[in-house]
């Protein structure tokens, strides 16, 4: 990558360009649109809690399959049984949450590949990798290939930056605001393991690539220690 396509080593994140992918258009309870006459793709919260106000993992799991049929993701065979999905507690899907489909997380020689999926507006928490007894702490970068991703991480604080931090989120806040936005093609890193990241969907949502050394959950720290887990 040529020196001009870095961002300054004061921050977390680097940068490279690839070519743009196009997308096909099905919205969650809307009717599909002809390529070229993209629709809207936006979702309910309430549609994601019963009456009792308890996450429907399935309505999550629903939400990321039509987010795929929307860009034209290949839904291939078992990829819903797979998904990881949480609200982390808040009951705020829509703003907070994640999807996530591990492909391979190889520990005896510390190499991992998964896809992220991240809802139009909605927020993947905050948060930093630490070693464990097994691993080292995890060094992760991002490809994005669809919607558009904003990438925060440690750096000059971006001014307007382009996330919405939910209330749900530390009241509003985070600890990181370097914004690296991620169009389809473009990849981004950090550049040191224990460096606080988090990143946010743009008006399409994203679906990105996330690879890494390795990864280990007892690993994993969030800046809002309020947030839980399934």
């Amino acid at each position: 990558m040529d020196t001009k396509d870095r961002v300054s080593r004061r921050t977390v994140l680097q940068t490279a360009s690839v070519a743009a992918v196009g997308v096909s258009a099905q919205a969650a309870a809307a009717p599909p649109k002809k390529r070229g006459k993209k629709g809207k793709i936006n979702f309910k919260n309430s549609f994601f809690y019963d009456a009792e106000g308890r996450f429907k993992v399935d309505a999550g799991k629903d939400a990321y399959i039509a987010l795929m049929k929307y860009h034209g993701y290949p839904v291939f065979p078992g990829i819903r049984e797979k998904l990881w999905v949480s609200d982390y507690g808040t009951g705020q899907f829509t703003k907070l949450g994640l999807g996530a489909n591990m492909f391979v997380n190889n520990e005896k020689d510390r190499y991992m590949v998964m896809d992220l999926f991240l809802l139009p507006g909605q927020m993947l928490p905050e948060h930093y990798h630490l070693s464990t007894d097994k691993n080292p702490a995890k060094l992760e970068g991002w490809v994005v290939r669809h919607g558009v991703s904003y990438v925060y991480g440690e750096g000059e604080p971006t001014p307007n930056m382009k996330a919405v931090v939910p209330k749900c989120h530390m009241n509003g806040t985070v600890s990181v605001e370097h914004e690296v936005i991620l169009q389809p093609g473009q990849f981004a890193a950090l550049n040191r393991a224990t460096a606080r990241h988090w990143q946010f969907g743009g008006p399409e949502g994203a679906i990105i690539t996330e690879v890494a050394n390795v990864h280990d959950d007892t690993g994993v720290r969030h800046s809002d220690t309020n947030l839980v887990f399934p």
